[in-house]
Order: structure tokens, then C-alpha cells, then sequence
């Protein structure tokens, strides 16, 4: 490895990671490639200042701290049905808000718009970028995600073979079918792949259990909580990722 980027960074913890098998890699994307939540608040902001212009007493409804975010959580535990459609949760939670405080609820869409376009305007991780540019330059790369983040208007697009989203697939992870799905866009066998996420539960036994290999990162350096499972490479930031696929 011969960028400066990777020369003095910490390494990853390898446990039993197979090199010669990786044909690609897929990618999660929030909280792996950004940070999630500051992007979530920055869009209800957004939403929020739409909704005083133009529906004023849900605006005045929703002012308090965290009753957007309560809405929509309210919303995720009483449509299970879906759990996989995070822009759908948000529109109906965006309904909800205009119908208990008496405003149109016809609303609901162009208000969902603008939150949806600030949700697209996602802060990288410092080391994303770097660690993209050099994954794509040696294996086709394949975003899978439960979320609503579109690679191409968040700028990623170009790195991308594909993108697999729950809410297009109709399950999300850690379901092994959307893993598979997104091998098959690789266009290898699921155990060529290496699955690279934040997410112990979702990528970690997700892609485990769809016969991946899986890198785990750990930014926060938080304990594996799903043995016998365990990742194949754990790393701090995803410049320890590219530095342990260089070897």
C-alpha cells in the first residue's frame, strides 16, 4: 500500500479473514460511510422549517424537541408491515403530524420531498472517500442498506457496481436474501464476497449467515455480542480495512 493515507493508521484485528477468496465487496452505508444521525437531524430541521411556511400548526404541534423523531418511532412500532420502507415510515409519520394538528394531510408529500433531499446530504466519514476510491479500484462494490440513501445523490454512484435498498428488494438486512442479492450483483458466489458494515446484528449475523465473509467496524469499539458468530476482520475506521485487504 503505498498511498500516504494508509501509512500510519491503526490495523485491523484479523480472525481467520481469507484474502484469496474476496471477489468483491459489499458496503453498508449509514454509520458505516457517514454518521446517520447528525444527517436525520439536519433533515427534520429541514422539515420542520418547511411546515412553519406551510402548514404553521404542525410546525407549532411538533416544536418540542424529539416529537418528530417520537412520531416516527411511534409510527416504525405500529406499521411492522413497514419495517423495511424507512421513506414510507417517514411519510406516514409526516401524515400523522399534519392530521393530529388539523392541517391538510395532502401535505404529507411535498413536505416528505424536502426532508428526503436534506436526508441526501450526508457528511463522509473522513476516511469513506479515501478507502472508496481504493475498494473500487480492486473489486466491484455493491451498497446494501436498510436505509433510504440514494449513492447517486449522495455524490457515490460512480463507485458502486450496484445498490440493493430494502425498501426496492422488500426485506432488508439481516435477512441472508438481500446478501445473496447483492452477490449475485457482483456477479460472484456469496462466499467471494466480503460484507463490510457497523451493525453486529444486521451486517455482521446478516451476511455471516449468508455464508460472507465479514468485516466488522467498530468505530466505537464496542464488544461482539453474537458468538459462536464472530467477524472475520475487525477494524477501527475503514482505512484499517483497506490496510488488512493490502497485505
Amino acid at each position: 500500500m503505498k498511498t500516504p493515507l494508509f501509512a500510519s493508521r491503526r490495523v485491523a484485528k484479523d480472525a481467520g479473514l481469507d484474502l484469496d477468496r474476496i471477489r468483491a465487496v459489499t458496503l453498508d452505508l449509514d454509520d458505516t460511510l457517514w454518521p446517520i444521525w447528525p444527517t436525520i437531524e439536519r433533515a427534520e430541521a429541514a422539515l420542520h422549517a418547511w411546515l412553519a411556511e406551510h402548514a404553521p400548526a404542525t410546525a407549532a404541534w411538533s416544536a418540542t424537541p424529539g416529537v418528530i423523531r417520537s412520531v416516527r418511532n411511534h409510527m416504525g412500532a405500529t406499521r411492522p408491515d413497514l419495517a423495511h420502507d424507512m421513506s414510507a415510515l417517514r411519510l406516514e409519520s409526516i401524515r400523522l403530524m399534519l392530521q393530529c394538528a388539523g392541517d391538510d394531510t395532502a401535505l404529507a408529500e411535498p413536505a416528505f420531498d424536502v426532508f428526503f433531499a436534506e436526508r441526501q446530504c450526508v457528511t463522509l466519514y473522513e476516511d469513506a472517500l479515501p478507502a472508496l476510491e481504493w475498494l473500487a479500484s480492486r473489486y466491484p462494490l455493491v451498497a446494501v442498506s436498510n436505509g433510504n440513501a440514494d449513492v447517486h445523490r449522495v455524490g457515490l454512484g460512480a463507485h458502486f457496481r450496484a445498490a440493493l435498498s430494502a425498501r426496492e428488494f422488500g426485506v432488508g438486512k439481516p435477512d441472508a436474501r438481500i446478501f445473496q442479492a447483492a452477490a449475485e450483483a457482483a456477479e460472484v458466489d456469496p462466499s467471494e464476497v466480503l460484507h463490510v458494515g457497523d451493525d453486529a446484528h444486521l451486517d455482521g449475523v446478516g451476511a455471516l449467515e449468508a455464508g460472507m465473509q465479514m468485516a466488522w467496524l467498530n468505530r466505537e469499539g464496542q464488544a461482539w455480542s453474537h458468538a459462536p458468530l464472530q467477524p472475520h476482520l475487525t477494524v477501527a475506521d475503514l482505512t484499517a480495512l483497506c490496510l488488512a485487504l493490502g497485505k
